[in-house]
């Protein structure tokens, strides 16, 4: 098909006045209803001639079951958690971030285990997937810590990458970009460990050129390799966390003990990729991976990027 001149500009330009009108429309509407009808949304998109092709196909992975035989029940609860964290992310800035905070719900002895690791004064690392709303989870964690340091992908159009920093600062958090900033974020995360602080990091969606090889529910695939180095270089703890969808506004955490870091990048982000593979099989409605992820999934442009490795950068991305 030919390529119409102009396409990609006015594209760009339409998905940022749409996630505008978003923003400056759902925080008006009320809860009850919103919430409920983006779920009813997410239910007809997740059955609707079978649901996305490629959720269908992540999603038998974590079942061990061909794409086919994945439930359509679970089609239907995976897509309306994605419309929840859509719902959510709208929702956000107008919500009162201690009422917000108060609906997130973790077990005191897991509070108490990561506090421990941060009292040691060498920072602490988050890694966590793209399950839940990390959002929602960030909110949480400035409430009772206050600000941490994150990473957020380039988007286009520059427009919609600005208004995705100062949605996401707008609820505390330190954004570096992951690419085009002063300087790579990798020692500007570092920086922020050496004084103690946390920082979160999305954790399994490979951004760069320099992933880690990893296997993950058996097949391969690449993990971003940040988390690991910079807990290596830093001596700082890094922690698998996750977050899932419990009923009505409510929702739960869980942080796991730190990683053994010992033997190097490699091993701590298979490390990694085993715990997030364990939470996202108990809870795999809300793991919200519509794009590639394992090997045998990646278009060849991919795979000629990777063969033909360029500059990128390496501390791992909270994508949007």
């Amino acid at each position: 098909m030919a390529r119409i001149p102009g396409l990609g500009p006015v594209r760009e330009t339409l998905t940022d006045a749409g996630y505008r009108a978003g923003w400056a429309a759902i925080r008006y509407a009320p809860d009850s209803l919103a919430r409920k009808a983006f779920g009813n949304v997410g239910e007809f998109f997740g059955t609707r001639d079978g649901g996305p092709d490629q959720l269908r196909r992540n999603l038998s992975r974590v079942l061990g079951v061909p794409a086919d035989e994945v439930p359509d029940d679970l089609m239907a609860a995976s897509m309306a958690s994605y419309a929840r964290y859509w719902y959510e992310a709208f929702r956000l800035p107008s919500m009162d971030f201690a009422t917000a905070a108060a609906n997130v719900h973790i077990a005191d002895e897991e509070v108490a285990g990561f506090s421990a690791e941060l009292d040691k004064g060498k920072g602490l690392i988050f890694a966590l997937p793209h399950s839940g709303n990390y959002d929602m989870a960030g909110v949480w964690l400035v409430q009772l810590f206050g600000t941490f340091a994150t990473v957020a992908e380039r988007l286009k159009p520059e427009s919609l990458f600005r208004r995705f920093v100062e949605y996401r600062e707008s609820l505390g958090f330190e954004i570096f970009p992951l690419t085009g900033g002063e300087q790579p974020p990798f020692a500007q995360l570092a920086d922020r460990l050496r004084d103690g602080k946390i920082i979160c990091l999305m954790g399994e969606r490979d951004l760069t050129r320099k992933g880690v090889p990893v296997t993950m529910f058996g097949e391969p695939t690449r993990m971003p390799a940040g988390a690991a180095k910079l807990a290596i270089d830093t001596g700082a703890a890094l922690m698998p966390v996750h977050h899932w969808f419990t009923e009505g506004a409510t929702s739960r955490l869980t942080v796991g003990a730190a990683l053994d870091t010992s033997d190097g990048v490699a091993a701590t982000t298979q490390r990694l990729a085993d715990a997030f593979a364990t939470n996202i099989a108990a809870h795999p409605a809300d793991w919200h991976m519509l794009q590639p992820f394992w090997e045998a999934d990646w278009s060849q442009e991919r795979r000629e990027r990777l063969a033909n490795p360029g500059r990128g950068g390496n501390a791992g991305g909270a994508s949007s």
